[in-house]
C-alpha cells in the first residue's frame, strides 16, 4: 500500500525519534522544490521575457543554458510569476537521479495544477523492471497531460544535476516530441543536455537560450544601475569588468563604493598625452 505524499516547508516541524526513518523515505517531499521562488529581481529583462513568450507558441520546449550566476533561475522565476497560464515548478537535486524520486516530485508539482493526474499509475511504472520504463513513463505523462484542456507551463530547474542517470535521455527524448501543443517545458541547466536532446532544436521542437544571450546588455545594465542611483558610466565599466554576467553585475552595483572606485581607477589608468611643440612635434626638452 502506497503511503501518502508529505510536503514540508520552512518553519514546519520535522518528525523526531521514530520519525527519523521517515526523513529517509522517498515519500517525504520538500515543498520548496516545487514552489516558484518569490524573490523578485531589482529590474526586469523584457528582452529575454519576450523570447520566452514567443517560445510558448513556436516551440515545444526551451533550454536555458549557462553557468552558475548567469541569471537562469531569476529569469525563469520572473517568467513564471508573469505567466498567463498555470505554472508547475520543479527544482532538481542530485538525489533526484532516482527515477522514482524524480517521478514523485514531477507528479506532485503537476498535481498542484491538475488534480486529476493519476499518480499511482505513474509511480507503478517507475517500479517496473522493464528496460524501457523511462519511455513508457514519458508516454504515460503525455497521455494524461493530453487530456487537459488548459495550457500549462512546466519549469524544471538544474536538470544537469541528474544527466548521468541512465533514464534521463530516453525519458526526455520520448517526452518532448509528444508533448501537447498547449504545454511548454522550460529546462534550466549549467551545460547542454546529452546530444540526443539538444539536437531536437533542428526540428523546431527546442529553443536553446545560451549563456551569451543571457548576458546583460548595456541598456539592461544601465537600467539596473539607475535603481542604485548610479550613472551610465558606472554601468559601462561594470559591463566591461563582468562581461555581463548577471550575478557579477548585481554584486558590482550593490557593493557600496565599488562602482565609484572603478570609475576612479578607469580615469587613473588613462595615460597622459605627450606634450607637443607649436610645430606639432613631440617635445623632448627637459626643464633646466
Amino acid at each position: 500500500m502506497r503511503l501518502p505524499l508529505t510536503l514540508t516547508g520552512p518553519g514546519e516541524e520535522m518528525p523526531t525519534a521514530q520519525g527519523s526513518e521517515m526523513l529517509r523515505d522517498d515519500n517525504q517531499l520538500i515543498h520548496d522544490k516545487i514552489t516558484v521562488p518569490t524573490q523578485k529581481p531589482r529590474t526586469s529583462r523584457p528582452r529575454l521575457l519576450d523570447v520566452l513568450t514567443d517560445n510558448l507558441t513556436n516551440y515545444t520546449a526551451t533550454i536555458v543554458n549557462g553557468r552558475a550566476g548567469t541569471g537562469k533561475t531569476t529569469l525563469s522565476a520572473e517568467f513564471a510569476r508573469r505567466a498567463t497560464r498555470p505554472v508547475c515548478w520543479y527544482k532538481v537535486d542530485a538525489a533526484d537521479a532516482d527515477l522514482d524520486v524524480f517521478c514523485r516530485y514531477l507528479t506532485s508539482t503537476l498535481r498542484s495544477q491538475r488534480t486529476t493526474l493519476d499518480c499511482d499509475r505513474l509511480m507503478e511504472i517507475t517500479e517496473s523492471v522493464e528496460s524501457d520504463r523511462a519511455e513508457v513513463l514519458a508516454e504515460a505523462f503525455v497521455f494524461q497531460l493530453a487530456e487537459l484542456e488548459e495550457p500549462l507551463l512546466v519549469i524544471i530547474e538544474d536538470l544537469h544535476l541528474i544527466y548521468d542517470a541512465d533514464w534521463v535521455v530516453p525519458f526526455f527524448h520520448r517526452l518532448l516530441p509528444l508533448l501537447p501543443a498547449d504545454i511548454h517545458l522550460i529546462i534550466t541547466c549549467r551545460s547542454l543536455p546529452p546530444a540526443p536532446l539538444w539536437r531536437l532544436r533542428s526540428k523546431q521542437m527546442l529553443r536553446v537560450i545560451e549563456e551569451t544571450e543571457l548576458a546583460f546588455t548595456l541598456e539592461e545594465t544601465t537600467r539596473l544601475f539607475e535603481t542604485y542611483g548610479l550613472s551610465e558610466e558606472h554601468a559601462r565599466i561594470a559591463l566591461r569588468e563582468t562581461n555581463g554576467r548577471a550575478a557579477a553585475i548585481a554584486n558590482f552595483a550593490a557593493t557600496p563604493g565599488r562602482a565609484g572606485r572603478a570609475v576612479a581607477d578607469s580615469f587613473l589608468a588613462l595615460e597622459p598625452r605627450p606634450a607637443t611643440s607649436s610645430m606639432g612635434q613631440i617635445s623632448s626638452e627637459l626643464p633646466t
